[in-house]
C-alpha cells in the first residue's frame, strides 16, 4: 500500500471520526491485501479481493472474528474511500450465528484476581471486570475518571465505542483498592500508565496481563488483596 495511499485512507478515517485502533486495524486489512498480491489496493479486482478473503479463512485458518475485521477495514477502503459500487466490491455474507462471550463466575473472577503479577495488574483486572469496561477504555481512563463523591460514584469513559462517552458503575470496593493504588503508584496523566508514563499501558501489554493471570496458580501473596 503505497504511503501517498495509506495517507489519504488514514485522513479519510479520521474524518470520519473512526477510532484509533479501528483505524490501525483496517489499514492492517487493506495492507495486507496488498502485499498479498504485491499490487496497489486500488487497482484489484472484486474476484482478487473475494480470493484473499478466502486464503485468510481457509489456509491461515484465521477465525472469522479477525478476519470481518479485515473485511470492514476493506468495506470502509472500497466502499466509502473509492467509492466503489457492489459491482465492483461484493460483500460476502456474513455468518448469522454469533458466539457468546465467556462470562466468568464470581469464583473464577476472584481465582484470576488472585493470580495477577502485582498490585497494578490486580486493579486493571479488577477495574475491568468491576465496571464493564472495554480494554480500550481501560487503558485509557485518567485519574480524575473517577469519580468517588458519595453522591456520584461513576467511572466516565470518554470516546468509547462510536466515539462517545459515557458512564459506568464504581463499587466502593474498587474505590478502596483505587487509593490503595493511587498511594502506591501515583498516577498522574493516566490511571495506568506504560512505562513511559507520558503514555498509557498499550491494550497488548492489558490483554498480556489477562492471560498471564489465567493461566498461572493462584499466588498466596495476592490473596491478601482477594474480597
Amino acid at each position: 500500500m503505497a504511503t501517498d495511499l495509506k495517507t489519504q485512507f488514514s485522513n479519510y478515517m479520521i474524518l470520519q471520526r473512526l477510532a484509533d485502533h479501528t483505524q490501525r486495524t483496517y489499514v492492517t486489512g487493506v495492507k495486507g491485501l496488498a502485499k498479498y498480491y504485491m499490487l496497489p489496493p486500488d487497482t484489484l479486482s472484486n474476484e482478487q479481493i473475494q480470493g484473499y478473503l478466502l486464503f485468510l479463512l481457509k489456509d491461515r485458518q484465521l477465525a472469522w472474528g479477525t478476519v470481518n475485521a479485515y473485511l470492514s477495514g476493506m468495506i470502509c477502503f472500497y466502499r466509502g474511500f473509492c467509492k466503489w459500487d457492489e459491482t465492483q466490491f461484493q460483500i460476502p455474507p456474513r455468518p448469522s450465528a454469533r458466539k457468546l462471550p465467556t462470562v466468568y463466575s464470581f469464583k473464577e473472577v476472584r481465582r484470576l484476581l488472585a493470580a495477577a503479577n502485582n498490585f497494578k495488574h490486580l486493579l486493571l483486572l479488577e477495574t475491568a471486570y468491576s465496571a464493564g469496561l472495554r480494554i480500550s477504555e481501560l487503558v485509557r481512563l485518567k485519574p480524575h475518571h473517577i469519580e468517588g463523591d458519595p453522591d456520584r460514584m461513576l467511572i466516565r469513559v470518554e470516546q468509547g465505542k462510536g466515539k462517545k462517552d459515557r458512564y459506568t458503575i464504581l463499587s466502593k470496593k474498587l474505590l478502596e483498592d483505587l487509593r490503595t493504588y493511587w498511594l502506591q503508584y501515583r498516577p498522574d496523566k493516566w490511571l495506568f500508565a506504560g512505562q513511559n508514563p507520558d503514555n498509557h499501558l498499550s491494550e497488548a501489554a492489558a490483554r498480556k496481563a489477562f492471560y498471564d493471570a489465567k493461566k498461572k496458580p493462584v499466588l498466596k501473596r495476592a490473596a491478601a488483596f482477594m474480597y
